[in-house]
């Protein structure tokens, strides 16, 4: 799609494409995502994979000085069709968030559609509430606020070793640009070559061994071939914190009960 033939637009950061955004994207032809590159539940071009509209990206660093003024005489050169905005209730905009949703109005000419506070279970959804959920490793209330699975991807890198040969084979995964949840260990699903396949995943600081950071997912029941050179994971459910453990033996012990938890 191009700018040119778009009509309606929603605007904000979209910060993890979670239900409260689906909600405006339901809305318009287009949505104009601002990005940080840092920060966020899932960045940059990944929040486009979490939605079928088309998304156009305005970096921060280049609007951040325009005042409202300046910054909806934008909107309509790159939108020269533009007939309709959609924002949040509580959306700012223009230098130092100088502009609300009452000066949007004002000033836009169009029709402007301002969406109430969405809650699920009188739970406010916005992406901070979903973060402390991370934090705590709460997965079944991020799920249930994000409408989806919460997912990390990255690079496989090569591990200490210890795995394959002491405790479990594993697949070491660098995620890049992702809010992490509360370091232990999860019921998982990787995805390996274009299949999603059970798997338990270890994240944090490996206490036991090296004390380095660490994203460990070992596939349940299957055999791998090749080593993909980058996976996806889908956090499922939270099994246990991380431990320190006196010897190889008893974390091998503990992740066999951590795997047949999972199962």
């Amino acid at each position: 799609m191009k700018n040119s033939v778009i009509e309606s637009i929603a605007i904000g950061s979209f910060d993890g494409m979670h239900t409260a955004h689906q909600r405006l994207a339901q809305e318009v032809d287009a949505l104009v995502i601002i990005e940080r590159n840092s920060g966020y539940l899932t960045d940059g071009y990944r929040r486009s994979f979490f939605t079928k509209i088309f998304c156009c990206f305005y970096h921060f660093d280049t609007i951040k000085d325009l005042s409202p003024f300046e910054f909806i005489e934008k909107l309509q050169k790159d939108f020269p069709l533009l007939k309709k905005i959609v924002v949040g209730y509580d959306f700012h905009f223009g230098k130092e968030k100088s502009g609300d949703t009452n000066t949007l109005i004002k000033l836009f000419k169009g029709k402007v559609a301002v969406i109430k506070e969405i809650s699920f279970e009188d739970i406010p959804i916005h992406s901070r509430v979903i973060k402390s959920y991370l934090n705590k490793g709460n997965i079944k209330k991020v799920t249930q606020l994000l409408g989806r699975e919460y997912i990390i991807s990255g690079e496989v890198i090569r591990g200490q070793g210890l795995g394959k040969n002491a405790l479990v084979p594993t697949l070491n995964m660098i995620p890049k640009g992702y809010q992490l949840p509360l370091h232990g260990v999860y019921a998982t699903k990787t995805l390996i070559e274009d299949r999603w396949v059970n798997s338990i995943t270890f994240l944090g600081n490996r206490i036991t061994t090296d004390g380095n950071f660490a994203v460990e997912t070992h596939i349940i029941d299957k055999n791998l071939e090749m080593t993909p050179a980058y996976i996806s994971i889908k956090m499922i459910e939270f099994i246990r914190e991380n431990k320190k453990f006196e010897t190889l033996a008893e974390l091998k012990a503990q992740i066999i009960k951590d795997i047949a938890k999972a199962n």
